[in-house]
């Protein structure tokens, strides 16, 4: 897996994330926060959203707020915990690499590991991904 360069924009990001998680947190509902930057320089936030069966997570719930406010091109995405003040940066769920794969392909994502920040490709997050006939 290639390391890419952490940049200052993508401590805001992660700080983005912060900030809609801290605003949302509610235990058994809402303990994840994500921020999405969009190739017009805007970031998109989200929660996940829990239910008696299963609830969306917080990385389509920003995609989806940035697609219904006419963004089409992602750059980078983090998801954190919201259940403690040291706000873990999450990787994604199996279906949420394949939502980014199907809808920022060419996006990064930002990572913890031992507690530092790093980013990689979705290519890298899933290897030998789905791909329908309609993308080529």
């Amino acid at each position: 897996m290639k390391f890419l360069e952490v940049t200052s924009q993508d401590r805001l990001l992660v700080q983005a994330a912060i900030e809609v998680i801290t605003r949302a947190y509610r235990e058994e509902r809402h303990t994840v926060g994500a921020a999405v930057l969009c190739g017009s320089g805007t970031i998109y936030t989200g929660v996940n959203v829990d239910s008696c069966g299963y609830g969306p997570c917080a990385e389509p719930i920003a995609i989806g707020t940035a697609v219904s406010q006419g963004e089409r091109e992602f750059v980078t995405i983090v998801a954190v915990g919201g259940w403690n003040t040291r706000y873990p940066v999450l990787p994604p769920c199996g279906n949420c690499r394949q939502l980014l794969w199907d809808y920022a392909p060419k996006a990064t994502v930002l990572l913890g590991k031992n507690d530092t920040l790093i980013k990689v490709s979705i290519a890298d997050l899933l290897p030998q991904a789905y791909r329908n006939f309609y993308d080529d």
